[in-house]
Protein backbone atom coordinates (compact mmCIF):
# COMPACT_ATOMS: atom_id res chain seq x y z
CA UNK A 1 0.00 0.00 0.00
CA UNK A 2 1.58 3.54 -1.22
CA UNK A 3 0.29 6.81 -0.19
CA UNK A 4 1.18 10.09 -1.54
CA UNK A 5 -0.08 13.75 -1.55
CA UNK A 6 -1.71 14.31 1.44
CA UNK A 7 -2.71 18.44 2.52
CA UNK A 8 -2.44 19.93 5.72
CA UNK A 9 -5.41 18.96 8.07
CA UNK A 10 -9.00 19.39 6.83
CA UNK A 11 -12.28 19.58 8.82
CA UNK A 12 -13.70 16.53 6.89
CA UNK A 13 -12.00 13.39 5.13
CA UNK A 14 -13.74 10.76 3.31
CA UNK A 15 -12.30 7.74 1.94
CA UNK A 16 -13.61 7.18 -1.28
CA UNK A 17 -13.70 3.51 -3.04
CA UNK A 18 -13.11 4.59 -7.04
CA UNK A 19 -13.24 1.23 -8.40
CA UNK A 20 -16.18 -0.23 -6.95
CA UNK A 21 -19.80 -0.28 -8.42
CA UNK A 22 -20.33 -0.66 -11.89
CA UNK A 23 -18.26 2.19 -13.64
CA UNK A 24 -15.86 2.55 -11.23
CA UNK A 25 -13.43 5.50 -11.75
CA UNK A 26 -15.27 6.74 -15.20
CA UNK A 27 -17.93 7.68 -12.17
CA UNK A 28 -16.16 8.06 -9.14
CA UNK A 29 -13.44 10.82 -10.00
CA UNK A 30 -15.61 13.37 -12.08
CA UNK A 31 -18.01 12.55 -8.96
CA UNK A 32 -15.08 13.39 -6.43
CA UNK A 33 -14.11 16.22 -8.73
CA UNK A 34 -17.52 18.30 -8.58
CA UNK A 35 -17.95 17.47 -4.61
CA UNK A 36 -14.09 19.35 -3.79
CA UNK A 37 -15.65 22.01 -5.84
CA UNK A 38 -18.39 22.77 -3.54
CA UNK A 39 -16.97 22.00 -0.23
CA UNK A 40 -13.93 23.61 0.50
CA UNK A 41 -13.24 21.99 3.81
CA UNK A 42 -13.41 18.58 2.81
CA UNK A 43 -10.66 16.45 1.68
CA UNK A 44 -11.18 12.91 0.27
CA UNK A 45 -9.13 9.94 0.24
CA UNK A 46 -8.62 8.10 -3.08
CA UNK A 47 -8.53 4.94 -3.05
CA UNK A 48 -8.40 1.99 -5.59
CA UNK A 49 -6.13 0.48 -8.31
CA UNK A 50 -3.00 2.44 -9.58
CA UNK A 51 -4.29 2.41 -12.81
CA UNK A 52 -7.28 3.99 -11.82
CA UNK A 53 -5.44 6.49 -9.62
CA UNK A 54 -3.44 7.34 -12.24
CA UNK A 55 -6.47 9.12 -14.42
CA UNK A 56 -7.35 11.27 -11.22
CA UNK A 57 -5.69 14.44 -13.31
CA UNK A 58 -8.11 14.20 -16.03
CA UNK A 59 -10.59 14.90 -13.42
CA UNK A 60 -9.24 16.80 -10.58
CA UNK A 61 -7.69 20.00 -11.66
CA UNK A 62 -4.28 20.89 -9.53
CA UNK A 63 -5.97 23.22 -7.53
CA UNK A 64 -7.93 20.92 -6.03
CA UNK A 65 -6.04 17.70 -6.29
CA UNK A 66 -3.72 19.20 -2.97
CA UNK A 67 -6.92 18.17 -0.68
CA UNK A 68 -6.27 14.47 -2.47
CA UNK A 69 -4.40 11.94 -0.95
CA UNK A 70 -4.26 8.54 -3.02
CA UNK A 71 -4.21 4.80 -1.36
CA UNK A 72 -2.90 2.27 -4.02
CA UNK A 73 -4.85 -1.12 -3.88
CA UNK A 74 -3.79 -4.34 -4.85
CA UNK A 75 -7.27 -5.68 -5.97
CA UNK A 76 -11.08 -5.10 -6.23
CA UNK A 77 -14.11 -6.77 -4.90
CA UNK A 78 -16.20 -7.54 -7.82
CA UNK A 79 -19.93 -6.71 -7.70
CA UNK A 80 -21.10 -10.30 -8.04
CA UNK A 81 -18.67 -12.00 -6.03
CA UNK A 82 -19.08 -13.69 -2.19
CA UNK A 83 -19.67 -11.44 0.36
CA UNK A 84 -17.58 -14.18 2.57
CA UNK A 85 -15.20 -14.88 0.10
CA UNK A 86 -14.54 -11.10 -0.65
CA UNK A 87 -14.14 -10.63 3.18
CA UNK A 88 -11.72 -13.55 3.72
CA UNK A 89 -9.85 -13.38 0.52
CA UNK A 90 -9.75 -9.12 -0.78
CA UNK A 91 -7.96 -7.62 2.34
CA UNK A 92 -5.79 -6.02 -0.08
CA UNK A 93 -8.83 -4.41 -2.12
CA UNK A 94 -10.33 -0.73 -2.40
CA UNK A 95 -13.05 -1.88 -0.54
CA UNK A 96 -10.98 -2.90 2.39
CA UNK A 97 -8.72 -0.35 2.31
CA UNK A 98 -11.29 2.57 2.08
CA UNK A 99 -12.95 0.64 5.41
CA UNK A 100 -9.37 0.52 7.30
CA UNK A 101 -8.74 4.48 6.84
CA UNK A 102 -11.75 5.03 8.79
CA UNK A 103 -11.02 2.39 11.40
CA UNK A 104 -7.40 4.06 11.54
CA UNK A 105 -8.64 7.15 12.15
CA UNK A 106 -7.36 8.39 8.54
CA UNK A 107 -11.06 9.48 7.09
CA UNK A 108 -14.04 10.14 8.99
CA UNK A 109 -16.13 8.43 6.52
CA UNK A 110 -16.36 6.12 3.60
CA UNK A 111 -18.51 5.81 0.50
CA UNK A 112 -18.21 2.59 -1.63
CA UNK A 113 -20.67 1.48 -5.03
CA UNK A 114 -19.51 -1.50 -4.76
CA UNK A 115 -20.98 -5.05 -4.05
CA UNK A 116 -23.58 -3.96 -1.14
CA UNK A 117 -23.29 -7.46 0.66
CA UNK A 118 -19.66 -7.48 0.86
CA UNK A 119 -19.18 -3.95 1.73
CA UNK A 120 -22.05 -4.68 4.75
CA UNK A 121 -19.81 -7.97 5.63
CA UNK A 122 -16.38 -6.24 5.63
CA UNK A 123 -17.73 -2.82 7.33
CA UNK A 124 -18.77 -5.32 10.07
CA UNK A 125 -15.57 -7.46 10.40
CA UNK A 126 -13.46 -4.04 9.99
CA UNK A 127 -15.36 -1.39 12.12
CA UNK A 128 -17.87 -3.88 14.60
CA UNK A 129 -20.95 -2.45 15.78
CA UNK A 130 -22.00 0.37 18.46
CA UNK A 131 -22.35 -0.78 21.54
CA UNK A 132 -25.98 -1.84 22.50
CA UNK A 133 -26.83 -2.02 18.72
CA UNK A 134 -27.27 -5.85 17.44
CA UNK A 135 -27.06 -5.57 13.91
CA UNK A 136 -26.88 -2.62 11.08
CA UNK A 137 -29.54 -1.42 9.10
CA UNK A 138 -29.26 -0.03 5.70
CA UNK A 139 -31.16 3.81 5.95
CA UNK A 140 -31.95 5.71 3.19
CA UNK A 141 -33.69 9.11 2.11
CA UNK A 142 -37.04 8.92 0.38
CA UNK A 143 -38.37 11.56 -1.40
CA UNK A 144 -41.38 13.72 -0.27
CA UNK A 145 -43.42 16.48 -1.05
CA UNK A 146 -41.96 19.10 1.54
CA UNK A 147 -38.70 17.77 0.77
CA UNK A 148 -36.72 18.70 -2.00
CA UNK A 149 -33.58 16.77 -1.57
CA UNK A 150 -31.59 14.31 0.13
CA UNK A 151 -28.82 16.34 1.12
CA UNK A 152 -30.46 17.94 4.11
CA UNK A 153 -33.50 20.12 2.38
CA UNK A 154 -35.82 16.95 3.43
CA UNK A 155 -37.54 13.75 3.09
CA UNK A 156 -38.22 10.53 5.28
CA UNK A 157 -35.60 8.96 6.50
CA UNK A 158 -36.36 5.21 6.04
CA UNK A 159 -34.71 1.75 7.39
CA UNK A 160 -34.22 -1.08 7.68
CA UNK A 161 -33.71 -1.13 3.24
CA UNK A 162 -32.82 -4.66 2.97
CA UNK A 163 -29.75 -5.64 5.94
CA UNK A 164 -31.99 -8.10 8.01
CA UNK A 165 -34.65 -9.42 6.71
CA UNK A 166 -35.93 -10.83 9.72
CA UNK A 167 -35.90 -8.67 12.86
CA UNK A 168 -36.73 -8.90 16.50
CA UNK A 169 -38.92 -6.13 18.32
CA UNK A 170 -36.12 -5.01 20.12
CA UNK A 171 -33.75 -4.33 16.63
CA UNK A 172 -36.69 -2.39 15.46
CA UNK A 173 -36.66 -0.49 18.70
CA UNK A 174 -33.00 -0.12 17.94
CA UNK A 175 -33.23 0.95 14.20
CA UNK A 176 -35.81 3.59 15.50
CA UNK A 177 -33.44 5.08 17.78
CA UNK A 178 -30.71 5.31 15.07
CA UNK A 179 -32.98 6.38 12.40
CA UNK A 180 -33.73 9.46 14.41
CA UNK A 181 -30.01 10.24 15.63
CA UNK A 182 -29.43 10.08 11.33
CA UNK A 183 -32.22 12.56 10.45
CA UNK A 184 -31.30 14.51 13.08
CA UNK A 185 -27.99 14.98 11.70
CA UNK A 186 -29.91 15.53 7.98
CA UNK A 187 -31.49 18.07 9.00
CA UNK A 188 -30.96 19.51 12.13
CA UNK A 189 -34.28 18.73 13.68
CA UNK A 190 -33.84 18.49 17.36
CA UNK A 191 -36.68 15.62 17.77
CA UNK A 192 -37.75 14.29 14.46
CA UNK A 193 -41.12 12.34 14.33
CA UNK A 194 -40.57 8.28 14.13
CA UNK A 195 -43.02 5.62 12.76
CA UNK A 196 -43.51 2.21 12.17
CA UNK A 197 -44.77 1.04 8.64
CA UNK A 198 -47.79 -0.78 9.10
CA UNK A 199 -50.88 -2.08 6.88
CA UNK A 200 -53.01 0.67 8.91
CA UNK A 201 -52.52 3.51 10.99
CA UNK A 202 -54.37 1.90 14.02
CA UNK A 203 -52.76 0.47 17.00
CA UNK A 204 -54.77 -2.50 16.74
CA UNK A 205 -53.18 -2.85 12.78
CA UNK A 206 -50.38 -5.05 12.00
CA UNK A 207 -48.51 -8.56 13.00
CA UNK A 208 -47.24 -9.37 16.24
CA UNK A 209 -43.97 -8.00 15.67
CA UNK A 210 -45.17 -4.41 15.15
CA UNK A 211 -47.46 -3.98 17.67
CA UNK A 212 -44.72 -5.36 19.88
CA UNK A 213 -42.38 -3.09 18.57
CA UNK A 214 -44.44 -0.07 18.97
CA UNK A 215 -45.14 -0.56 22.61
CA UNK A 216 -40.91 -0.69 22.95
CA UNK A 217 -40.29 2.35 20.91
CA UNK A 218 -43.66 3.94 22.25
CA UNK A 219 -41.68 3.74 26.06
CA UNK A 220 -38.73 5.55 24.70
CA UNK A 221 -38.83 9.31 24.59
CA UNK A 222 -38.29 9.03 20.80
CA UNK A 223 -40.84 11.62 19.41
CA UNK A 224 -43.42 8.36 18.18
CA UNK A 225 -46.22 9.00 16.14
CA UNK A 226 -47.48 5.68 15.53
CA UNK A 227 -47.94 3.64 12.07
CA UNK A 228 -48.01 5.09 8.37
CA UNK A 229 -48.76 3.20 5.65
CA UNK A 230 -46.95 2.49 2.78
CA UNK A 231 -48.49 5.74 1.00
CA UNK A 232 -47.71 7.94 3.88
CA UNK A 233 -44.06 7.35 3.50
CA UNK A 234 -44.03 9.85 0.31
CA UNK A 235 -46.69 12.53 2.28
CA UNK A 236 -43.88 13.47 5.06
CA UNK A 237 -45.70 12.27 7.44
CA UNK A 238 -42.85 11.38 9.54
CA UNK A 239 -39.54 12.24 9.45
CA UNK A 240 -38.21 8.43 10.11
CA UNK A 241 -40.40 5.17 8.94
CA UNK A 242 -38.86 1.83 10.66
CA UNK A 243 -39.26 -1.50 9.40
CA UNK A 244 -37.45 -4.60 9.19
CA UNK A 245 -35.20 -5.13 5.98
CA UNK A 246 -38.10 -7.54 3.98
CA UNK A 247 -40.74 -5.35 3.91
CA UNK A 248 -38.30 -2.41 3.60
CA UNK A 249 -36.60 -3.35 0.69
CA UNK A 250 -39.59 -5.09 -1.44
CA UNK A 251 -41.38 -0.92 -0.64
CA UNK A 252 -37.75 0.59 -1.75
CA UNK A 253 -38.20 -1.07 -5.44
CA UNK A 254 -41.52 -1.20 -5.75
CA UNK A 255 -40.89 2.91 -5.57
CA UNK A 256 -38.34 2.76 -8.13
CA UNK A 257 -40.22 0.56 -10.19
CA UNK A 258 -42.99 2.91 -10.22
CA UNK A 259 -41.58 5.80 -10.35
CA UNK A 260 -39.26 4.41 -13.97
CA UNK A 261 -43.14 3.46 -14.70
CA UNK A 262 -44.72 6.67 -14.58
CA UNK A 263 -42.18 8.37 -16.44
CA UNK A 264 -42.11 6.00 -18.84
CA UNK A 265 -45.74 6.54 -19.83
CA UNK A 266 -45.43 10.36 -19.54
CA UNK A 267 -42.85 10.27 -21.78
CA UNK A 268 -44.27 7.98 -24.45
CA UNK A 269 -48.18 9.99 -24.11
CA UNK A 270 -46.02 13.05 -24.65
CA UNK A 271 -44.63 11.35 -27.97
CA UNK A 272 -47.65 10.20 -29.09
CA UNK A 273 -48.59 12.76 -31.82
CA UNK A 274 -47.02 15.85 -33.57
CA UNK A 275 -49.64 18.38 -31.11
CA UNK A 276 -48.52 16.49 -28.22
CA UNK A 277 -44.77 16.86 -29.32
CA UNK A 278 -45.85 20.45 -29.25
CA UNK A 279 -47.17 21.07 -25.77
CA UNK A 280 -43.97 19.31 -24.30
CA UNK A 281 -42.00 21.51 -25.84
CA UNK A 282 -43.90 24.29 -24.28
CA UNK A 283 -43.98 22.43 -20.99
CA UNK A 284 -40.18 21.67 -21.11
CA UNK A 285 -39.02 23.91 -18.26
CA UNK A 286 -42.07 22.08 -15.99
CA UNK A 287 -40.88 18.68 -17.19
CA UNK A 288 -37.36 19.70 -16.48
CA UNK A 289 -37.92 20.72 -12.91
CA UNK A 290 -40.16 17.26 -12.63
CA UNK A 291 -37.39 15.21 -13.66
CA UNK A 292 -35.13 16.96 -11.08
CA UNK A 293 -37.44 15.83 -8.30
CA UNK A 294 -37.80 12.71 -9.00
CA UNK A 295 -34.29 11.91 -10.37
CA UNK A 296 -33.12 9.16 -8.14
CA UNK A 297 -29.48 9.92 -8.62
CA UNK A 298 -30.43 13.05 -6.38
CA UNK A 299 -31.53 10.49 -3.38
CA UNK A 300 -28.67 8.41 -3.61
CA UNK A 301 -26.80 7.25 -1.11
CA UNK A 302 -27.47 4.74 1.89
CA UNK A 303 -25.96 4.66 5.54
CA UNK A 304 -25.01 1.19 7.02
CA UNK A 305 -26.21 2.41 10.21
CA UNK A 306 -25.00 1.31 13.40
CA UNK A 307 -21.32 0.92 12.61
CA UNK A 308 -18.43 2.25 14.84
CA UNK A 309 -17.52 4.60 11.57
CA UNK A 310 -19.71 6.02 8.66
CA UNK A 311 -19.86 4.51 5.46
CA UNK A 312 -22.46 5.28 2.95
CA UNK A 313 -23.36 2.69 -0.11
CA UNK A 314 -23.13 4.26 -3.14
CA UNK A 315 -26.05 2.28 -6.20
CA UNK A 316 -24.02 0.30 -8.11
CA UNK A 317 -24.70 1.61 -11.17
CA UNK A 318 -25.41 5.09 -10.53
CA UNK A 319 -24.18 8.29 -12.65
CA UNK A 320 -21.47 10.72 -11.37
CA UNK A 321 -24.28 13.32 -10.04
CA UNK A 322 -25.40 10.11 -8.20
CA UNK A 323 -22.18 9.16 -6.61
CA UNK A 324 -21.37 12.63 -5.81
CA UNK A 325 -24.67 13.30 -3.71
CA UNK A 326 -23.56 9.79 -1.68
CA UNK A 327 -20.01 11.37 -0.71
CA UNK A 328 -22.75 14.68 0.08
CA UNK A 329 -24.23 12.02 2.46
CA UNK A 330 -21.36 11.00 4.26
CA UNK A 331 -19.96 14.60 4.54
CA UNK A 332 -23.27 15.67 6.29
CA UNK A 333 -23.20 12.58 8.48
CA UNK A 334 -18.94 13.34 9.49
CA UNK A 335 -19.40 17.19 9.73
CA UNK A 336 -22.64 16.62 12.12
CA UNK A 337 -20.90 14.09 14.49
CA UNK A 338 -23.29 11.11 13.52
CA UNK A 339 -21.34 8.30 15.58
CA UNK A 340 -21.04 10.75 18.27
CA UNK A 341 -24.63 11.51 18.23
CA UNK A 342 -25.85 7.77 17.62
CA UNK A 343 -23.73 6.47 20.72
CA UNK A 344 -24.47 8.91 22.66
CA UNK A 345 -28.16 7.72 22.10
CA UNK A 346 -28.31 4.54 21.68
CA UNK A 347 -26.25 4.75 25.59
CA UNK A 348 -29.02 6.79 26.92
CA UNK A 349 -32.07 4.47 25.49
CA UNK A 350 -30.25 2.08 26.89
CA UNK A 351 -30.23 2.72 30.49
CA UNK A 352 -34.03 3.45 30.51
CA UNK A 353 -34.92 0.50 28.46
CA UNK A 354 -37.87 -1.51 28.66
CA UNK A 355 -37.43 -4.74 26.97
CA UNK A 356 -39.80 -7.58 26.35
CA UNK A 357 -37.61 -10.25 25.32
CA UNK A 358 -34.32 -11.62 25.49
CA UNK A 359 -31.97 -9.14 23.54
CA UNK A 360 -31.27 -11.25 19.88
CA UNK A 361 -27.85 -12.69 19.22
CA UNK A 362 -25.43 -11.15 16.97
CA UNK A 363 -25.80 -11.76 13.11
CA UNK A 364 -23.71 -14.57 12.42
CA UNK A 365 -20.78 -14.68 9.96
CA UNK A 366 -23.28 -16.44 7.92
CA UNK A 367 -26.08 -14.62 7.66
CA UNK A 368 -24.22 -11.61 7.46
CA UNK A 369 -22.41 -13.33 3.93
CA UNK A 370 -26.23 -13.93 2.65
CA UNK A 371 -26.27 -10.25 2.46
Amino acid sequence: MTEHGYSAAAAVRIAIDIDGGDLGADVSLPAAAAFLTTHSDAELVLVGLESSLSRAAQFIRAGLAVRTRHIVAAERVEMNESPALALKNKKQSSMRLSLNAVKDGAADACVSAGNTGALMATARFVLKTLPGIDRPAIASVMPTHSGDSAAGDGGAVMLDLGANAECTAEQLRQFAIMGSALSSALTQKARPTVALLNIGEEDMKGNELVKAAADLIRATDLNFIGNVEGTDIYKGKADVVVCDGFVGNIALKASEGAVKLMVQMLREELRATWWTKLLALVASPVLKRFKRRVDPARYNGATLLGLRGIVVKSHGGTNALGFQMAIERAYIEAKHNLIGELTDRVRAFAAASVTSEPAAAAISPTQVASI
